[in-house]
């Protein structure tokens, strides 16, 4: 599966320091740097200060002379409509946009868009997936209507046999849904929010209400994409059932079951929207450490820089989201990696990557530009490791993979971990799908093995139900919040001790000639095998 042999394990290991790591992420989640939202002075200030310290750092421009690869976006600004009228026959009902749903267009050609008595359909979770014989949209023809479905897999919370059980697959993905909905040729879709299905609660997707969101410049593709995408509460579907005449929990008891089939509601939803469209570039940041044996082989460690800028203000009047932990401290991190590779006695034998991806936050867009036009060949890519949120909380005895059972990489994780006396968790959030949640996931689509994994709950002075309690308030007080702050009650010996480990599984890969293999059942292993 993979070599035993390496060079030394503590080779590389001393360089890394609290002090260094803290000087980084300082500065990147400061105020000055307005919370690194792309097209902004933030952006500017972020990309400037990567590739100044990458070349403080002696790494080299990973874009052949330069360190930033273009990644053309589409900025959309939406003015959705206050209301949204559902109507029965003569008998109609009133949404409140923010408060029952939210709203937007990804399309960047359409100006104003008005929705006047448009057909709702529901279809179940919205789902084609041949290989568990599913099908929602099996006989259905959703042509310009709006289609109404819900988050996450079939089965979740009520029947663990059905795909895989309570991991959610890409299918529970609101991503998923929104394009699944668009090869089908739906006007819209609008999907069901619940807070255990999504893995957040209701307020994150408020955060989208009438803002700018960032899309893939989509003007001279053929791709279609649904005028209309958003959201509604569960509330707020109980009650377009109950205007239908229909079940609102029967009918989605029924949406697990096999061979469920679609049901047109009867109901018509009007509305409309504006958008505002600018056309620009934000930028991926790239350096690299060329290999001394193999240098057209790759790893490619990558970050997400970017966050959501200023917005809206808290209770405290804080409007700067400076995404301290999301991603800031991943950021760090892959510096802190590029200056232990610098230090090596022995230097790696493959080309060692350094990758700072734009619009994370917007949709995984930077990492799917790199994916679709990637700088180095994927087939000679032998590994993405990806970090994104560091624990900041405290040594930890456990690691957790996410999406566990996908590759070879979990090996080499498993292999390093218990070496150091910890020991290997199952995810505690499997339904909320964090493997389709950040970069490597973009990776994973072209074939590229790509591991995700962090520190676990099990606190190493305080026990597992501290460090649950701690991984909750996190989301609850800090997750996509102004909050998100650089805090000096950090635990930094415990992001030195995450650091550390992804850097040596780095080394590792850095120094073989083995390749790492996606393993039997998962969904990707196809496309490197194919390649």
């Amino acid at each position: 599966m993979f070599s035993s042999c390496s060079p030394d394990p503590n080779d590389g290991l001393t360089s890394f320091t609290e002090k260094s790591f803290e000087e980084y992420v300082k500065a990147l989640s400061s105020d000055e740097f307005m919370g690194r939202m792309p097209f902004t002075e933030g952006e500017t200030k972020t990309i400037a200060y990567l590739e100044e310290e990458a070349k403080k750092l002696g790494l080299e421009p990973g874009n052949g002379a330069s360190y930033l690869q273009e990644v053309p976006l589409a900025e959309i600004t939406t003015q959705a409509d206050s209301l949204l009228t559902v109507q029965s026959g003569k008998k109609k009902i009133t949404l409140t946009g923010f408060t029952d749903y939210v709203l937007w267009t990804p399309r960047p050609d359409l100006e104003e868009l008005k929705l006047t008595n448009e057909k709702i359909v529901f279809a179940g979770y919205g789902v084609v997936a041949p290989e568990y014989n599913w099908d929602d949209y099996a006989g259905l023809d959703v042509k310009d209507k709006i289609v109404l479905v819900i988050v996450n897999d079939p089965g979740f919370g009520t029947d663990t046999t059905l795909f895989k059980g309570k991991t959610m697959t890409y299918y529970g993905r609101w991503t998923y849904k929104f394009e699944e909905a668009a090869r089908h040729g739906a006007k819209g879709c609008l999907i069901i929010h619940d807070t255990a299905g999504a893995g957040y609660d209701f307020s994150i997707l408020q955060n989208s209400w009438n803002t700018t969101k960032l899309y893939m410049d989509s003007r001279e593709k053929n791709d279609y994409l649904c005028p209309i995408n958003g959201w509604v509460t569960e509330p707020t579907a109980q009650k377009l059932f109950e205007l239908a005449g229909l079940n609102y929990t029967d009918l989605r008891a029924n949406a697990n079951k096999q061979g469920f089939k679609a049901v047109p509601m009867n109901l018509t939803i009007t509305t409309s929207l504006k958008t505002k469209v600018k056309f620009a570039k934000s930028y991926n940041v790239i350096a690299k450490i060329t290999g001394e044996v193999r240098p057209e082989e790759y790893i490619i460690y990558s970050a997400h820089w970017d966050h959501f800028g200023i917005g809206k203000a808290d209770a405290e009047g804080d409007s700067i989201y400076n995404g301290a932990q999301d991603n800031a401290s991943g950021s760090a991190g892959i510096l802190e990696i590029a200056k232990a590779f610098k230090s090596l006695i022995t230097k790696p034998e493959r080309t060692v990557v350094f990758l700072w991806v734009t619009a994370e936050e917007q949709g995984l867009l930077g990492s799917a530009y790199y994916a679709a036009n990637p700088v180095f060949p994927p087939e000679k890519t032998a590994a993405n490791i990806n970090l994104d949120g560091l624990n900041t909380t405290g040594k930890t005895k456990d690691v957790v993979i996410i999406g566990s059972g996908q590759s070879d990489l979990e090996d080499y994780l498993r292999d390093d971990v218990e070496k150091s006396g910890r020991y290997i968790s199952s995810d505690p959030h499997p339904e909320a799908g964090y493997y389709f949640r950040s970069d490597h996931f973009n990776f994973a689509k072209i074939g590229i093995p790509a591991l995700d994994a962090h520190a676990g709950v099990d606190d190493l002075e305080k026990g597992i139900e501290y460090g649950k309690k701690v991984s909750d308030e996190y989301i609850e007080k800090y997750y996509h919040k102004p909050s998100d702050e650089y805090n000096s009650t950090w635990k930094l010996d415990a992001v030195i001790e995450e650091l550390q480990l992804a850097f040596r599984i780095g080394k590792r890969l850095s120094m073989e000639q083995t390749w790492p293999k996606w393993k039997e059942g998962s969904e990707f292993k196809a496309i490197r095998e194919n390649k």
